[in-house]
């Protein structure tokens, strides 16, 4: 049987995370051989906000290595850049013509980065979740890997392909969400409340992949949570230390109830240190090889094109498809 396919992103806004790792880039490695993967650096949506150009195009490069460095492999997935495939900014036109204002502003997103950049509230920002489709929709995706956060796009995505589809007749492949595990949704260090960000203004908050071992010990050091000094797994009043539960649970594979075990009688302080000796001996190898990456840029020049290449068969096929549908000349 064919392979199913996988599509997902990251904007290339910063640092990552080790949220993003662990929740996206890490199971997106796992995923290789059992699926048919195409991961994009979405570097359009990135301009929803502003930015410095050099900063973004070093970051794009960045983001490429990193991918490549943390797991993901050119010769099993397909790895591009989204604006080096027109199809994705052309499809999201018409597909913008076949989704209701109404539809855009019940999205959740858009109500969060409206109050995060009063500024700033442009239509890209609200029409976001239409370029999303179009990127889901090109490759005839039948699994889009996301947290909890980007469920709702995804099931925009699918209202509009549907729509599409019964005017026009089937056109799009409905996708599915790919909900990952329970490491998914990695939460800040100083905010257990909320997702670990690199947006986050206070830079206790979150650990980038790139920091040195001396800052991710000080951070888990400095990591909040509760008085009890008892490593035991309870989000709702422990959110802090379950956290760290998750996140040691995530790199280690040991399960919470081993890992409650295995620290019982143990204070916070001992627990912190050890999350952060496993994170720091995770990260080594990602960042030695991201170095060696940054420093092969016609490698790295070689697999964004082949991937656009690659990515480009596909794409062009579907919007070639939705043209004919819509009644334009080819």
């Amino acid at each position: 049987m064919d392979k199913k396919i996988i599509f997902s992103g990251i904007q290339p806004t910063g640092n990552l995370t080790l949220g993003n790792y662990l929740g996206a880039i890490n199971n997106w490695k796992k995923m290789q051989d059992e699926y048919k993967c195409n991961y994009c650096i979405v570097d359009l949506h990135a301009l929803t906000i502003r930015h410095d150009p050099e900063v973004l195009r070093k970051n794009i490069i960045n983001l490429l290595a990193l991918y490549i460095a943390a797991g993901l492999d050119p010769e099993k997935s397909n790895i591009f850049i989204q604006s080096h495939v027109k199809a994705h900014s052309e499809l999201a036109w018409i597909l913008n013509c076949y989704t209701y204002t109404g539809e855009l502003s019940r999205m959740t997103q858009f109500k969060d980065k409206s109050a995060k950049h009063a500024d700033n509230i442009n239509s890209g920002l609200y029409t976001y979740p239409v370029l999303m489709a179009a990127d889901i929709l090109l490759y005839q995706t039948d699994l889009v890997p996301v947290g909890e956060d980007q469920r709702q796009h995804v099931e925009l995505t699918r209202d509009i392909a549907e729509r599409f589809n019964n005017i026009y007749g089937q056109t799009f492949k409905i996708p599915e969400s790919y909900i990952q595990g329970a490491a998914a949704r990695v939460m800040g260090l100083q905010n257990p409340n909320s997702k670990m960000s690199k947006s986050s203004t206070i830079p206790n908050d979150y650990i980038l992949l790139n920091d040195e071992p001396d800052v991710i010990l000080s951070k888990f050091k400095k990591s909040v949570t509760d008085s009890e000094n008892v490593v035991r797994y309870d989000v709702e009043n422990k959110a802090g230390i379950s956290n760290l539960i998750s996140i040691y649970s995530a790199i280690t594979t040991k399960s919470k109830e081993e890992i409650e075990k295995e620290f019982d009688g143990k204070g916070y302080g001992e627990f912190k240190v050890a999350v952060a000796e496993c994170v720091i001996d995770e990260l080594k190898p990602i960042q030695a090889k991201y170095k060696e990456l940054l420093n092969n840029r016609d490698y790295l020049e070689s697999i964004y094109k082949d991937g656009a290449e690659k990515a480009k068969r596909v794409a062009n096929k579907t919007l070639e498809d939705v043209y004919k549908k819509v009644g334009l000349v080819l």
